[in-house]
C-alpha cells in the first residue's frame, strides 16, 4: 500500500507542471479568429481610406470625386453607312454604358456637366471579308471609324481625343440586309467598350 501511495504522489507531481505550461500556450483558435478579424477590418476601411479621391459605381468602376454628371451630345453620321439609325444606335449604346452602368447622371448640356463625350460616326465599310474556293464571297465585314474626345469641363485641355474602330462579319449569303445590321451593331459595341475602357483608364 505505500509503495501505491509513493507511485501516486509522483505521478501527481509529474503532472502539475504540464499542466501549468499548457495555460500559458495561446489557443490557436483564438489566435487565428483575431487574425482573420484584422484582416477583414483593413478590407473594409479601405474603400473609406480612399473616399477622399474617388466614388465608386456598382459596377465597381472608381468615378473622380466631383465628377458626377456627363454630357454626350448626338453623334452625327458624316459615313455613308446607309443604315439610318446608326447614329441612334451609337448615342444610345454610349448613354448605356456611361450613364445607366455607373453612378454618373446624363446631363442635358455641356454647362451642367462635370465631362463631355463627342464626336461623330467617320467612316463606315462594308467589304468581303473570306472567299469559298469558287471565288465566291462567303464572310462580309462591317467597320465602323468613330472619331471622339473625352474632357471634363474644368479642364483646358481633353483627356484625349482619338479614333476608335469596330468590326464584325456576317454570312451575305442568308439575310444580307439583317447580316449587315447585326454586324454594325457588334461592331458599334466594340466602338463603345473601348471608348469607355480608355475614360476609365483616367479613373
Amino acid at each position: 500500500m505505500s509503495n501505491t501511495e509513493v507511485k501516486f504522489h509522483s505521478m501527481h507531481h509529474t503532472n502539475s507542471p504540464k499542466a501549468s505550461f499548457n495555460r500559458n500556450i495561446p489557443d490557436s483558435n483564438t489566435s487565428g479568429r483575431s487574425i482573420t478579424y484584422i484582416i477583414v477590418f483593413l478590407l473594409l476601411s479601405l474603400p473609406f481610406s480612399l473616399s477622399g479621391c474617388y466614388s465608386y459605381s456598382f459596377t465597381g468602376t472608381s468615378i473622380p470625386e466631383g465628377v458626377n454628371s456627363i454630357y454626350i451630345p448626338f453623334f452625327a453620321d458624316q459615313s455613308t453607312s446607309g443604315i439610318g439609325d446608326l447614329s441612334d444606335q451609337l448615342n444610345q449604346a454610349l448613354i448605356d454604358r456611361f450613364v445607366n452602368q455607373t453612378k454618373l447622371n446624363l446631363a442635358n448640356s455641356r454647362a451642367d456637366a462635370d465631362a463631355v463625350l463627342e464626336g461623330q460616326i467617320t467612316n463606315y465599310t462594308n467589304r468581303p471579308f473570306s472567299v469559298t474556293s469558287d471565288e465566291e464571297t462567303d464572310r462580309n465585314q462591317v467597320t465602323i471609324t468613330v472619331r471622339a474626345t473625352y474632357l471634363y469641363t474644368d479642364a483646358e485641355e481633353p483627356e484625349w481625343n482619338q479614333q476608335f474602330s469596330g468590326s464584325a462579319t456576317y454570312d451575305p449569303n442568308e439575310d444580307p440586309i439583317e447580316g449587315e445590321e447585326n454586324a454594325a451593331t457588334q461592331a458599334l459595341e466594340q466602338v463603345v467598350n473601348n471608348m469607355f475602357n480608355d475614360a476609365v483608364s483616367d479613373w
